[in-house]
């Protein structure tokens, strides 16, 4: 028996949505089995197990194929439960396994192994469709073939392997004046949160990177790699031993500087501001007075929080002037960048910028969580400058659904909305926004000969870390193309976040509401830095068709506009604004009708 516990971990399947081993709180047992290429599994004991007990939770293993070839042999095997792909081979080895066929039954009441042994035994058939023992039970071992793991070999070193794994994906963060809770200083801090770092690794929750390895390529990409992840959790599994040699973090003992693009062009200090121990904050919209004299195009923002503890996000942009209260979310019409954990700086993609005029203002949107105790916070920001005007502008488009509603003890509720990009366009990059309840989020295109594409799947979304996904060859669309940005929303009791289960959920600011909300930056093929074609109007009008058109045809019929909308047009305005007289209003409808023409 490997265990009397069995430990939580994470994966994604075949199809690559993400499974947690503990997120589940409606099957009382848990059935995991190893599966693998060198041999067939027993599916015909698979099936009489589930059907003999169909509430019983069954995930599949595989350790040693590619998820191609996993999706396609569940395919042809006719597998219908999820087939896990433990890419790195840390959670096989630590369950037992060495044969397709290993099997593992668990009482999810507190993750306590019932039985080890071959899945097709009558024993495991036994404690399946009965209530099972209170105790451990071995079974025979599997007939099947040897999982073909590789040898484990010499333990890692610490000096000269583990200390760069260490630093190259972890001290970004996890220095002395870090984001990190704490700082990898030296080897006695690596051994004492030894165990909690095998633990955060095996849940992916850290390194702090969500994105579907299967889908994309992302510059500064913080995923730690399958050989890394392996030599790390195999020397804590080791006992963590120091070794010999100098300490590489003991020399290093690095402190994160306070400015990591180097010296800034522009510091702006936003107003101070004091958030209770307790309580829900409301979002606060400061602005600071453009103090130059000139025009600028920022090529590069940094945004450093007074207290990390508190600031959640932080959203920037520019304006001609202070806008009033009910014009808030002016913050995007002209936006440089959004702060949140592990998104402290943004480069803007080579070849654009944000213009900024002279005068005017800069103007934030600031998200505060009370964290138990009072404090201020006094952000700070930090501009890089262009020397010459670049090609491009940077534009961006925020995909949103303010009408969602998610119901009440519901655990894989959809939203969507959409964004139709009216020239040629050039996507740089992503970022999938919802709060509590989101669950996983993705990036579809669709393009106007009828083909698709996922281009970001966000399956394990983490309302802690807020990253943006920078393509790593920018993605060109021709003129008609769909982004279409949808999220799963777990508002259910097994969301161990889920602020209230038995809530419906509206849109809103604050993290108890929830939100649809996809920010893409991109520019347009025909514009450039001396002949700006963008409309404001138009990308506004673009994305309220977008959450408003239910069926997807591109225009809204009558019934498809908020109430409101359609009693003050009646039957008679109607007939003004659908020119074309289809029976829906297309984008060019929609423009004019908000511009009041």
């Amino acid at each position: 028996m490997a265990a009397e516990r069995a430990e939580n971990f994470v994966l994604l399947d075949h199809t690559g949505l993400a499974h947690e081993l503990y997120y589940d709180d409606t099957s009382e047992r848990v059935l995991l089995v190893a599966h693998g290429s060198s041999c067939s599994l027993d599916t015909q004991a698979l099936a009489t197990l589930r059907a003999a007990q169909p509430e019983l939770r069954v995930l599949l293993i595989n350790s040693t194929d590619s998820r191609a070839w996993i999706a396609q042999a569940a395919t042809d095997n006719g597998i219908e439960v999820p087939i896990l792909h433990d890419q790195a081979q840390i959670i096989a080895p630590s369950l037992g396994f060495d044969q397709v066929g290993d099997a593992m039954l668990v009482d999810t009441s507190g993750w306590q192994i019932r039985y080890q042994g071959d899945v097709g035994s009558t024993l495991l058939a036994e404690l399946v469709t009965h209530d099972g023992a209170s105790s451990s039970q071995q079974g025979p071992e599997p007939e099947g073939c040897m999982l073909g793991l590789p040898d484990v070999g010499p333990v890692a070193d610490y000096a000269t392997q583990i200390a760069r794994i260490l630093q190259e994906n972890c001290m970004a963060c996890h220095v002395e004046g870090g984001i990190g809770p704490w700082a990898m200083s030296e080897y006695a801090m690596i051994q004492g949160f030894a165990p909690m770092i095998r633990e955060v690794v095996r849940v992916k929750r850290m390194p702090p990177w969500h994105a579907d390895p299967e889908i994309g390529q992302w510059q500064h990409s913080a995923a730690m790699s399958d050989a890394d992840t392996q030599t790390l959790i195999r020397w804590i599994e080791a006992g963590a031993p120091r070794g010999t040699g100098e300490d590489p973090l003991l020399v290093a003992r690095d402190q994160a500087p306070q400015w990591p693009l180097g010296e800034p062009d522009l510091v702006l200090e936003i107003p101070t501001f004091e958030i209770p121990a307790t309580g829900v904050v409301d979002y606060q919209f400061p602005v600071v007075a453009n103090p130059l004299d000139r025009d600028v195009w920022v090529e590069a923002a940094t945004i450093v929080p007074g207290d990390t503890r508190v600031v959640h996000h932080v959203l920037m942009g520019s304006a001609e002037q202070a806008p009033t209260e009910s014009d808030r979310e002016s913050v995007f019409q002209n936006y440089i960048m959004g702060y949140a954990p592990g998104n402290e700086s943004a480069h803007m993609p080579a070849g654009t910028g944000v213009f900024v005029p002279v005068g005017g203002v800069y103007q934030f949107q600031m998200h505060y969580t009370p964290v138990g105790v009072a404090t201020t916070d006094t952000t700070k920001v930090a501009l890089y400058f262009s020397d010459e005007p670049p090609a491009n502008f940077l534009r961006q488009q925020v995909v949103l659904n303010p009408r969602l509603k998610i119901p009440a003890n519901v655990a894989d509720h959809v939203e969507s909305a959409y964004f139709e990009f009216w020239e040629d366009a050039t996507i740089y990059s992503l970022v999938p926004h919802s709060h509590y309840r989101g669950k996983a989020s993705t990036f579809d295109l669709e393009y106007p000969d009828g083909s698709s594409e996922t281009i970001l799947s966000v399956p394990n979304y983490d309302f802690n870390w807020q990253r943006t996904y920078s393509f790593v060859e920018p993605k060109r669309v021709p003129k008609g193309t769909r982004i279409v940005h949808s999220t799963v929303y777990d508002n259910s009791s097994a969301n161990p976040a889920n602020p209230d289960p038995e809530r419906e959920v509206p849109w809103g600011l604050q993290s108890h509401d929830e939100m649809l909300y996809g920010s893409v930056s991109f520019s347009w093929e025909k514009e450039r830095s001396d002949a700006p074609i963008h409309s404001n109007l138009t990308a506004g009008s673009a994305q309220f068709i977008g959450f408003m058109d239910k069926d997807k045809d591109g225009k809204l019929a009558k019934d498809e506009l908020p109430e409101g909308l359609r009693k003050r047009l009646g039957w008679f305005k109607w007939w003004f604004v659908d020119t074309n007289f289809d029976g829906g209003l297309d984008l060019a409808e929609i423009e004019d009708m908000f511009s009041g023409n």
